[in-house]
């Protein structure tokens, strides 16, 4: 099932489903049929950082899409919009994509007198490996390995590097004995390149002020997320919400002057409704 929590600042990406995947986590661990395709729309409240760093931060009530395929080689769902590249019981290996957020420099006090971060898709490669699964099915640990590289959305979109995220992902069905429920936890250290973090986080001669003096990111160490997720599916709807915590403390590009906070909690919660689904049913693992 797609994590239908879908950002404003993601609208209109290539990758729009993926954007979530690093939020709503949780899914049971018991193979069931379900149906080839779904689809619906909803509604979702977030609030989130202008970027990782920024003290400043946007809540949105937004419209959002519900779109699942449960495909043999295309998938999206709550992983992202990705081609099964390889699987078998304990590793998988597929394309995905993700993407970042635009940021309108005149709204945001750092970056006042820079130009404007243009939206970012993210593509490449994740492998997943089931660590561990109980006897009774309904707990799992998976390490994940996902690769992109970032391009910016424009009119002359530029490669602008890459990150490295790899995670260890817990899921729990029915947690606490609340039948239906879906409970994940994932922990993630994030990696990026030189590229990567000068784009975000450097600040040229020119675009240095008073109190922004000029600075030169490096690569490496970026950070760390924990991101908490719970959700449950119900006949013809689907309610969700996830709390994340980010923290930049011990990162590469701490002591950027764009960097005003080390840490961040942010916040979404979302309900869609099922309008449409295929006749024709799958087993997955959901």
């Amino acid at each position: 099932m797609h994590s239908p929590l879908i950002p404003k600042r993601f609208a209109g990406l290539p990758g729009t489903a993926a954007c979530l995947a690093g939020a709503l986590i949780c899914f049971p661990c018991c193979a069931e049929p379900l149906p080839l395709w779904e689809a619906g729309a909803g509604v979702a409240t977030l609030k989130l950082p202008d970027y990782r760093g920024s003290d400043q931060t946007t809540s949105y009530i937004l419209p959002i899409p519900y779109l699942v395929y449960r495909g043999e080689f295309l998938k999206a769902d709550r992983n992202g919009v990705r081609t099964m590249l390889f699987a078998n019981d304990t590793v998988e290996v597929n394309f995905s994509v993700n993407g970042t957020l635009p940021v309108n420099s005149k709204d945001n006090a750092a970056r006042r007198g820079m130009p404007d971060l243009k939206p970012t898709v993210e593509l490449g490669a994740n492998v997943s490996v089931n660590l561990w699964k109980s006897a009774a099915q309904d707990m799992k640990l998976d390490f994940r390995a996902p690769m992109r590289t970032a391009i910016t959305v424009e009119s002359s979109p530029r490669q602008i590097g890459w990150l490295f995220s790899p995670s260890l992902n817990l899921d729990v069905r029915n947690p606490a004995g609340f039948s239906g429920w879906n409970l994940g936890i994932l922990a993630a250290p994030l990696f990026n390149s030189r590229k990567y973090n000068a784009h975000f986080y450097s600040v040229s001669s020119t675009e240095a002020a008073t109190g922004r003096p000029a600075y030169v990111a490096t690569g490496g160490y970026s950070g760390t997320q924990i991101t908490m997720a719970l959700s449950r599916r119900f006949a013809r709807h689907w309610v969700g919400g996830f709390l994340r915590y980010d923290t930049l403390a011990g990162a590469v590009f701490a002591d950027s002057p764009l960097v005003r906070q080390r840490s961040a909690m942010s916040a979404g919660v979302a309900v869609t409704w099922m309008f449409g689904e295929s006749s024709t049913l799958v087993n997955v693992n959901e």
